[in-house]
């Protein structure tokens, strides 16, 4: 999970002053030491993680914080506060202008995701009712075209593309397309460069001079840390980026990128991609980032997947089978892949405010929903919706057909039996009250 090293390093530094019932100036220039160490091996800029300890500091010993009852609350407060401001405040909005197309021009280095974020974020706008048009500009890496062409299939957005022609009539003639047939955002996927790759670096001032584009989004790999916040410096300084796409931030980034990019360049983090998937690409919050690299979770965020991933008629369709206590293996293979439409279940529980520490050392396999699922799947429909009818050798055959053993069957029946078994009795106790009008999977 992103983030979770400099989460806990954080959290450490504040569980010290929750035990001090008064602050004074010493206790928070030792617990801004460890932050500022905690940064800087987050591999956060050095002068950004001063900056910010800095700023900390002199709000933290304020009168207001140090006469308060709670003052490791309020320097908590203070640090998510500045957390959020050093991310930029609020999450920043695509440009629009006032007749259409909008023109988005994504670059970067080789390798950083661009084509498959194009067609990310042409998802996501087409999801949001706009109409797409992606742009094959990346002449030079082989398949480059064709990839754009597969990743628009999957995404039900149309592919721009004149084969090997130069680039820049490429772009001309792909806005003339667009007005034609009422596309109202242009994503140009441009080659893949090195900061050293002069004649790439010309090509792509030159696409910005003659189409002028409203956005010019770097995407850049969080995984490069310190790194990444150089080449957005680089590309920052040669086309005056817009926005940058930051991906990869669901793996095991130390978070450095994420903090830096916006103090070092001044041009905000627009999204965020967040898994392989089409679909894991977020607007990027800088609010929630905050709250989530805090410990606070991100319950907005969880929500608006949950709303866009999962269906909310067969999860009210659960619900009402919850509340009849008629629950049966189709309903909870359906629930399966209701979850696993949110992504890894770390991920998920990270979004959660205290989860994450309470399962810390808790080891969460994603595949345990397969095992499951692979059981249920190697019974019959009847045998789904009348578990009662599952006997001994009926097992055996599932465990065969499944690849796993008759405890794991017999360990399956028992957590729907005991489910069943819940719903009883909460439906004896009120139980169809509070189960009204529920949306979400069990």
């Amino acid at each position: 999970m992103a983030f979770e090293g400099l989460a806990d390093k954080l959290g450490a530094a504040f569980k010290r002053l929750k035990s001090k019932g008064k602050l004074n100036e010493a206790d928070v220039k030792e617990v801004m030491r460890e932050v500022r160490l905690a940064l800087l091996e987050a591999d956060v800029n050095y002068k950004v993680a001063k900056d910010f300890t800095n700023k900390v500091s002199e709000r933290a010993v304020g009168a207001a914080v140090m006469e308060s009852l709670t003052p490791a609350q309020m320097v908590i407060k203070i640090v998510n506060e500045e957390l959020t401001g050093l991310m930029g405040g609020s999450d920043s909005k695509i440009v629009s202008p006032s007749s259409p197309p909008t023109i988005i021009l994504l670059c970067g280095l080789q390798g950083a995701g661009k084509t498959t974020h194009a067609g990310k974020l042409a998802l996501m706008l087409k999801n949001k009712g706009h109409r797409p048009l992606l742009v094959a500009c990346d002449i030079y890496r082989p398949a480059a075209i064709k990839q754009l062409q597969v990743v628009g299939e999957k995404a039900g957005v149309p592919v721009f593309e004149m084969g090997k022609e130069d680039p820049i009539k490429i772009c001309k003639a792909a806005i003339a397309h667009a007005k034609d047939y009422g596309n109202d955002m242009v994503l140009i996927d441009t080659a893949g460069r090195l900061q050293i790759d002069e004649v790439l670096m010309d090509e792509l001032k030159n696409i910005k001079t003659v189409i002028a584009p409203h956005e010019i989004l770097l995407v850049v790999d969080a995984m490069t840390g310190q790194e990444a916040v150089n080449v957005a410096k680089t590309f920052d300084e040669l086309l005056s980026i817009t926005g940058v796409i930051l991906t990869k931030l669901d793996g095991d980034t130390r978070g450095g990128a994420a903090l830096s990019v916006r103090a070092v360049t001044g041009k905000p983090i627009k999204f965020a991609g967040t898994g392989e998937k089409l679909e894991d690409l977020e607007v990027f919050h800088p609010d929630r980032m905050a709250s989530r690299i805090l410990g606070m979770g991100d319950v907005l965020t969880l929500i608006e997947d949950a709303q866009s991933k999962l269906d909310q008629h067969s999860a009210e369709q659960t619900a009402q089978k919850l509340m009849q206590n008629k629950l049966d293996f189709n309903d909870m293979l359906d629930q399966l892949n209701q979850v696993k439409k949110m992504g890894p279940l770390k991920n998920v529980i990270s979004k959660i405010p205290g989860m994450d520490k309470q399962l810390k050392d808790v080891d969460i396999d994603d595949r345990q929903m397969d095992r499951v699922a692979a059981i249920i799947l190697s019974m019959t429909p009847e045998e789904r919706s009348k578990p009662a009818l599952i006997n001994p050798s009926r097992k055996r055959r599932m465990a065969a057909g499944s690849g796993m053993k008759v405890e794991d069957v017999n360990r399956l029946l028992k957590q729907l039996e005991q489910t069943q078994k819940m719903m009883k009795q909460l439906k004896g106790k009120g139980g169809k009250r509070r189960f009204s009008g529920m949306g979400m999977p069990f």
